[in-house]
Order: C-alpha cells, then sequence, then structure tokens
C-alpha cells in the first residue's frame, strides 16, 4: 500500500488527473454495465428454469394420463370376472376351450388393439392346462426366468418393467384369485417410443433429459445436442455423479418432476452456455457502449487535463531555469483564472528578484571598493613606512634582531598589501606578501609549526587579485594549527603549479580538520572580519563562478583549501 501511494504522489500532474478522473468515471460505468449483464442474465436464467418446468411438467403430466391409461387397461382384464372363470377352470373338452378363446379372450384383445394401437401384445400366462392359443394364452413356464417374475407373485397390483436400454415398455400383474391355486399372469408388451413421444420434442435441440425409476435405473434417456455442444453429453452414470455432488448446477440449469404415483424421477437440463450464447449480441452492445464511453471519457479529460496542466509543465521548466541562475521569464498567458494569475506574479516575482540581485551585487562590490579604500586610507604609507624603518634601526642599535626582523616583515608585508591602491599584483609579490605574514605568525607562535613551499618559478610573472592567499593562511593557522591536538609538529604546506588555463594554489595544515557540517558551510555561512567566503565572493565576481575556492577535511587529520584562478599575464 506505501508502495502504490509513493507512486501515485511521485507521478506527474497530468497523469494524476487523468487517473483519478478515468477511474471515477470508468467505474461507474463498467459496473453497472456489468450489473445490466448480470441482471439480463439472471433473468434469462429464470425464464429459462420457468421454461423448463413448465415443459417437464407437460410430459410428465402425458406420460402420467398414458401410464394411468394403460393400468387401467391391465385392470380391466385382471378384474374381468369371464377371463378370470375362464383362465381358472378346468375344461372336460377342447370345445370349451375354444369357446372361451372365441368369445371372451379374442374379443377382448381386439377391442383393445383397435383402441390403443401402441400395445404391441397382450398376452395372458397360466399354469392352468390350457391349450397355447397364440399370442394370448401362453404357459407360465415362458416367464418364470423373467427377473420381476417373484415380484409379481406377491402383490397385486401393476408392474411397469421399463428398460432404457433395451428400449421396453412392459406392464405386468396376476390375476388374483382366492378360490383356486391356479397362476395367471397379465403381460402388456407396449410401444417405448410411443409412451415418450413427449419428451422427444420439448426442444429443438441442446437438451437432455432423464427419468430414473425408485432403483436409479434409468427409464427413459434423451440426449439431443448439437455439435458444438457435444461436450456436454452425459450419460446416466455421469448425470447422477454430478446431480449427487451438486455440480449438474455449474454447467446446467435443470428441474425436475416426480411421477409419484409410479416413484419415478423425471430431469430436464440444458447447458447454462446456450443461454450465455442467447445473450451475445447483448454482450457484444454493452462491451461496445463501454468503450466508447471510456474513449469519449478518456479524450475528454486529456484534453481539459492538457489545457490545465500544459501551462504549469512551462512554469516548472522556467522555474528549472530560473533555479540553474538563467532569470528570465518564458512562460506567458493571458487567461484570467487561478493559473494565468499564478503565472502573472510569477513573471513579477522574477523581475523584482532581478532587480534585487542586480542591487545587491552592486552594493557588494561597492562595499568591497570601500571598503579596501577605507582601510588603504586609514594609513600614510610614507609615515608608515618611515615608523617602521626607524624602529628597525633602534633595534639594530639594540641589537635586538627579532625586533629589527619583525619590522622588516611588518614593512614588506605592508607594501604589498597597499599596493599602491591597486587591486592585482603578480604572484611573486602575492607570494612574498604571505610569506612574509607566515614569518610573522611564526615568531608570534614561537616557531611552533614548520612551513613548506613548493612554488612553480613559472606562473611568479602572472597577474591577480591580492590578499587572497593571506586570508586563507590565516585561516589555516588560526583555526588549524592552533587546534592541533594529534602528536608531531604542526606544519603549514602552501603549494602553487599551474594547468593549461588555470592557476592552482592550496594551503594545507595538519591542525584539527572540520566536521561535515562545517565543511559545507564554510564558504556559505557569514562570519566577521575579512574570511575565506570574501576571497570566494571576489574571485568569483571578477573571474566568474567557474574559479573561487574548494575544501577537502579529514577530522582530527588536517584541512586543505584550494584556490582556482585563470592566468591573466
Amino acid at each position: 500500500m506505501r508502495k502504490m501511494t509513493a507512486w501515485f504522489k511521485n507521478l506527474k500532474f497530468r497523469s494524476k488527473i487523468l487517473f483519478i478522473c478515468l477511474l471515477s468515471s470508468i467505474l461507474p460505468v463498467v459496473v453497472l454495465g456489468s450489473y445490466c449483464y448480470h441482471q439480463i442474465q439472471n433473468i434469462l436464467i429464470n425464464r429459462e428454469s420457468e421454461v423448463l418446468e413448465e415443459s417437464l411438467n407437460q410430459a410428465v403430466s402425458s406420460i402420467d394420463y398414458k401410464v394411468n391409461t394403460y393400468t387401467n387397461v391391465i385392470n380391466q382384464i385382471v378384474w374381468n370376472e369371464d377371463v378370470k372363470r375362464g383362465v381358472t377352470s378346468e375344461y372336460d373338452n377342447s370345445y370349451e376351450m375354444y369357446l372361451f378363446y372365441r368369445d371372451i379372450l379374442d374379443p377382448l384383445s381386439l377391442n383393445t388393439h383397435f383402441l390403443y394401437s401402441e400395445i404391441n401384445t397382450i398376452t395372458i400366462f397360466s399354469d392352468n392346462p390350457m391349450h397355447a392359443h397364440g399370442d394370448i394364452l401362453r404357459p407360465l413356464t415362458t416367464i418364470e426366468q423373467k427377473s420381476w417374475f417373484d415380484q409379481i407373485l406377491e402383490t397385486s397390483t401393476p408392474k411397469f418393467v421399463v428398460s432404457a436400454a433395451d428400449r421396453t415398455f412392459e406392464v405386468v400383474t396376476q390375476i388374483f384369485d382366492r378360490n383356486h391355486s391356479i397362476t395367471n399372469v397379465v403381460y402388456i408388451d407396449i410401444d417405448y417410443e410411443h409412451v415418450f413421444e413427449s419428451m422427444s420434442g420439448l426442444f429443438e435441440n441442446n437438451y437432455g433429459l432423464v427419468i430414473l425409476d425408485e432403483y436409479n435405473k434409468p427409464v427413459y434417456t434423451i440426449q439431443n445436442f448439437q455439435e458444438a455442444y457435444d461436450s456436454y453429453e452425459l450419460t446416466t452414470n455421469e448425470f447422477q455423479k454430478k446431480l449427487n455432488d451438486g455440480s449438474l448446477s455449474e454447467d446446467f440449469v435443470y428441474k425436475e418432476s416426480s411421477l409419484s404415483s409410479y416413484n419415478w424421477t423425471a430431469y430436464l437440463y440444458r447447458p447454462l452456455d446456450t443461454i450465455y450464447a442467447s445473450t451475445y449480441k447483448i454482450t457484444v452492445t454493452v462491451i461496445i457502449v463501454i468503450l466508447l464511453c471510456v474513449l469519449t471519457l478518456f479524450l475528454s479529460i486529456y484534453y481539459l487535463s492538457r489545457i490545465t496542466v500544459r501551462p504549469l509543465e512551462k512554469l516548472e521548466k522556467n522555474m528549472e531555469l530560473i533555479e540553474k541562475g538563467e532569470l528570465s521569464v518564458t512562460v506567458t498567458n493571458s487567461s484570467t483564472d487561478e493559473i494565468g494569475n499564478l503565472i502573472r506574479r510569477f513573471t513579477n516575482m522574477v523581475h523584482k528578484l532581478q532587480e534585487m540581485i542586480n542591487e545587491v551585487y552592486k552594493s557588494k562590490i561597492a562595499e568591497q571598493q570601500y571598503e579596501m579604500k577605507a582601510l588603504q586610507a586609514q594609513i600614510n604609507p610614507h609615515f608608515f613606512y618611515n615608523s617602521l624603518s626607524l624602529i628597525n634601526s633602534k633595534a639594530i642599535i639594540a641589537e635586538q634582531e627579532d625586533i629589527s626582523k619583525m619590522a622588516q616583515l611588518l614593512s614588506t608585508f605592508y607594501r604589498t598589501t597597499l599596493n599602491r591602491g591597486k587591486n592585482t599584483i603578480s604572484v611573486r609579490e602575492e607570494l612574498e606578501n604571505t610569506t612574509s605574514y607566515i614569518q610573522i605568525q611564526r615568531m608570534m607562535h614561537s616557531d611552533s609549526f614548520d612551513v613548506r613551499c613548493e612554488i612553480d618559478e613559472e606562473i611568479l610573472d602572472y597577474t591577480m587579485l591580492n590578499l587572497l592567499l593571506q586570508p586563507l593562511v590565516e585561516n589555516a593557522i588560526n583555526h588549524g594549527i592552533d587546534h592541533k591536538e594529534s602528536p608531531g609538529k604542526a606544519v603549514l604546506t602552501i603549494t602553487a603549479k599551474q594547468t593549461d588555463n588555470s592557476l592552482i594554489f592550496k594551503v594545507s595544515d595538519n591542525g584539527c580538520g572540520m566536521d561535515l557540517e562545517m565543511l559545507e558551510s564554510i564558504l556559505t555561512t557569514k562570519t566577521k572580519g575579512y574570511g575565506v567566503q570574501n576571497v570566494h565572493h571576489r574571485v568569483q565576481l571578477t573571474y566568474g563562478t567557474d574559479y573561487g575556492l574548494a575544501y577537502t577535511s579529514k577530522w582530527m587529520e588536517g584541512t586543505t583549501v584550494t584556490l582556482t584562478i585563470p592566468k591573466v599575464s
């Protein structure tokens, strides 16, 4: 979550506007479109479920009617007293048996076939010693091997023997007679396809139907699927497995109906994909509408963000140039909205900043010039030199060599410092001035530090601003060598060399060094007096920002300041 927040914060302002506006616009459109799509699907599924239920109920009612009809037919035979008496009687001769066949069985069979053409055969199987009579009367031994035979003998109600595998539909029952020990079974063979013809035309295609008996054996099955839906064809075992584990509803919408009078259950099912296929046009329409809405929103938001952000981007680039030091305004805006007002105020601010910087530069330069002139004007050169010469003479007479040497060094130092009011000096004279100052400091420090000089003599005739090295040496002694705590004698090192276009001076000490905070701020922090910041600013004002001072330091090891100026003959 934090990474997402950071990523969003770092996005461009235009991208943020696009992202937020698109998100807030697309979400409602997508949600509404998805909701409508799913609602339509649910409505179609519910409608399909209702159609399945209605179709299945009608088909089940048709089968119920037919099965009840066949039950009535067999019951009329079973409870017909003439038939019962004929199949249980003992016959003295064949003529009496013939009369029973002619007057009772044959008319009964003919009438039944005439009324119900789907009945293939009506047969009475009997263990009464009678002659077989075509398909109407047969010996009981003919059916004793049937799987349902024992069950028939235990009940007097009709039993339906139906096989989906054999495509047979049979009704059998016993003619029950308490007065005789003779066993008689009535058997009716009915056209299987005719019984279930109402099931085969429920839909044109893409549906399945299974009817299971009380033992979950298939009574009737049909699989009517187009080639594209072949994968939805299920065997009876697969169907029952899906039905039992509840996975049937994942791929199909289905309904069930019970034929309670004989404990059958019918299941009608259709693939959900057939319903989804009917929503294809709706789905395509919804997607196209959503895409058009998204495209329209994107173009509108992009145009809006472009109008809003483009002036801000120009303002940002202009501010970047100003940050680099180019104080010029390149962005303009004539509108009177908040962005236009911001740009105009920014322009006014930059103009005022230019005026203030110019005033500060001028005042700083003037201030430094006045300070130098005031410093130089405070000293009467002739009076100062004569005084130092007199002190030197008195010291020689009194044999005070240290005083004499000090007077000579001061005379050399201030002669170079005053430089007859000039701002530039030769490298030779600047180094002599600096050397005089160092010797004065050594005398004041009782020679507590050594001095090493490495000077390239080829640079001595070049010119430079005066009083650049002395402040650096003074800073090294006062803030470095005077605070040295590490063992060993303090050493001040001065080097001067050249490159193709520059002169490079280095003043190094092995004093206390500086911490990182002081090192980073030494050239920017304001201090009292004529410090290194003044040297740095004088060099950059005179020679440009490519020149000036650079410090390196290690705590308790020492500090090195590098002065870089151009070669000037």
